[in-house]
């Protein structure tokens, strides 16, 4: 007896099903990515709707899992979810990643708990989440590069791409909206997305790629995945402070996640190169198209993280308030105003995209890169309370010189790789762009911290005895970590206030210092010199990364397509347009 198939409402060889999946795969990379970034501007009215105070210590890991755990477990997964899409059906892993986000999704808007109780929900949720993020990064590429003839991959991939990228920047201006609403609303949108998109998968894609077939690779799964863990959570917590230190490089605990993943990771490359069915083929990192794509990405992603928390800081903890916006308003304005550097990518990604098909990747995805470059210095050269064209004007730049890279980027890599390799191929970018996002929340708030430690304390100090503040208890508070003034002005908050009334003293202060002390202005113009100093070292060193990438870009080559391409699907086409 035969196995019946699914036929859905076209049929895999239909001549529109390429755009059917092209449809399908950009509505979940831009589901996926919005969620990535949807909680990092709606934090504070999270954390309100919750009733909970982020800023306390006891509840400062809360705040790092909400930001970390969704773009950490994609990133660890991302991989393994590949390589079982290229065993099973990259299809199949796809329509399950659906699945499992939208019911995420759905436990996301229904907190039924507050407080600490509320919070790790949240995070449990948003872990399952990122399993069901992980699912449809691994696979949506692979299954674009199946549907698409080489000669038009460009174009498809690269709207991939900028829904992969864009959705990271359109999730900070939804996140703003849906906050100012309701703070439940930030999960629920992806409700009734998450059902269309999850019927819409099931019922129009096919299998139409080659399988690798083999074993699973447990040791590699298992090695991968706790290494890159222990990396990414030692770096994470590196930004805590520890005993008398700003931070917590010195902690041992730290030093020994890093150094365990690290090992861990290097363990994982030995079996790869020694198993007979690897989770991942490392032989691949021998096309020179693919390795450098990887690494190229792996920066640009680290930059661009770094970027948008940078920007949230700027605009939510300083420049907002400056003009008079209340504390309560930022996350919903920070978003609005953000909006030129994701229409800059919207405009680029696309065409540079669609013209890489016929010039190849390098030239754009090198100038691009060297673009974005020139934004970070260009930043250092406005001032902190700038006018709003210059930053508008500069963070449109950075939005084009981003989607120049990013498409062309994911088009070369996909290109370079035998068709058995795609689903593993996909995950590995994916695995770069998550873990890059990953890494620049440890390694820019760090490098932001250690800006800020010079100038900070003292300009605290001075601040608070000029408004009448006793000199002990101003010298108590200068000499607090900065972190938690730097986590108060990304969450958009004014911390002068709940770190003085446990004191008493602003029960002893004039009204007049009271008000200047809490007020819109104080802690904003306080902030905003040692903020700079610390943009100098952030700005300057994802500027490096972004020269680094371009040259590895540039490294790449010219257009390159594997040889074992799918010729015979090219001849069909070609034979339908005549008839």
């Amino acid at each position: 007896m035969a196995t019946a198939t699914r036929t859905g409402i076209f049929n895999k060889d239909h001549p529109h099903y390429r755009w059917v999946a092209l449809s399908n795969t950009t509505l979940g990379m831009l589901m996926a990515t919005v969620n990535a970034s949807i909680v990092l501007i709606s934090l504070p009215a999270i954390f309100k709707g919750i009733g909970l105070d982020p800023l306390q210590p006891g509840n400062v890991s809360y705040l790092l899992w909400m930001l970390m755990g969704y773009m950490l477990v994609t990133a660890v997964l991302v991989v393994t979810f590949g390589r079982l899409g290229d065993q099973y059906g990259r299809v199949r892993i796809y329509n399950l990643g659906f699945v499992i986000f939208t019911i995420a999704a759905v436990a996301l808007s229904l907190v039924p708990f507050t407080g600490g109780p509320g919070a790790m929900w949240l995070i449990v949720w948003r872990f399952i989440q990122g399993v069901g993020g992980a699912m449809l990064f691994a696979n949506s590429t692979a299954i674009l590069t199946d549907a698409f003839p080489a000669n038009k991959r460009g174009f498809a991939l690269g709207l991939n791409q900028v829904a992969a990228i864009a959705g990271s920047f359109i999730g900070l201006i939804v996140g703003g909206v849906l906050a100012a609403w309701d703070w439940r609303a930030v999960f629920f949108v992806s409700v009734p997305i998450g059902i269309i998109g999850t019927i819409w998968s099931y019922k129009s894609l096919h299998e139409v790629g080659t399988r690798n077939p083999g074993r699973i690779d447990w040791l590699g799964n298992a090695t991968f995945g706790v290494g890159l863990v222990a990396l990414l959570t030692g770096i994470t917590y590196g930004i805590q402070p520890y005993g008398d230190s700003s931070t917590g490089w010195g902690n041992p605990w730290v030093i020994g996640s890093i150094v365990g993943g690290i090992i861990l990771l290097v363990f994982f490359v030995y079996i790869e190169l020694r198993v007979p069915s690897p989770m991942f083929n490392m032989r691949l990192f021998r096309i020179r198209s693919f390795s450098s794509g990887i690494f190229a990405g792996l920066l640009a992603a680290i930059g661009r993280g770094g970027l948008q928390f940078m920007l949230i800081i700027w605009l939510q903890g300083i420049w907002l308030p400056l003009h008079g916006f209340s504390y309560q308003d930022t996350p919903l304005w920070a978003g609005i105003y953000l909006l030129p550097i994701t229409i800059g990518f919207l405009i680029a990604g696309p065409i540079s995209g669609a013209l890489s098909d016929r010039y190849g990747a390098r030239g754009f995805a090198t100038v691009g890169l060297l673009l974005v470059a020139a934004t970070f210095i260009m930043l250092l050269l406005i001032p902190v309370n700038f006018e709003y064209w210059q930053f508008a004007v500069i963070t449109g730049l950075n939005g084009i010189g981003s989607g120049l890279f990013s498409s062309p980027n994911r088009t070369s890599i996909m290109n370079s790789v035998p068709a058995g390799e795609r689903g593993s191929a996909s995950g590995m970018a994916g695995a770069a762009l998550n873990a890059g996002s990953s890494l620049s929340i440890g390694i820019f708030f760090s490098l932001m911290i250690a800006g800020l430690s010079a100038a900070l304390p003292s300009a605290l100090t001075n601040g608070l005895t000029a408004h009448g503040v006793p000199g002990n208890v101003a010298t108590a508070v200068g000499q607090t970590p900065p972190v938690g003034s730097l986590f108060a002005a990304f969450l958009g908050y004014n911390p002068i206030q709940s770190i003085l009334q446990p004191t008493g003293v602003l029960d002893k202060l004039s009204p007049a210092n009271v008000q200047a002390l809490t007020g819109h202005e104080f802690f904003p113009q306080l902030i905003s010199g040692p903020f700079h100093d610390g943009l100098v070292v952030v700005f300057v060193a994802a500027a490096i990364m972004s020269v680094i990438a371009a040259f590895a870009s540039f490294l790449g080559g010219a257009k390159y397509v594997h040889e074992e391409k799918v010729v015979e699907r090219e001849v069909e086409e070609a034979s339908a347009s005549r008839a």
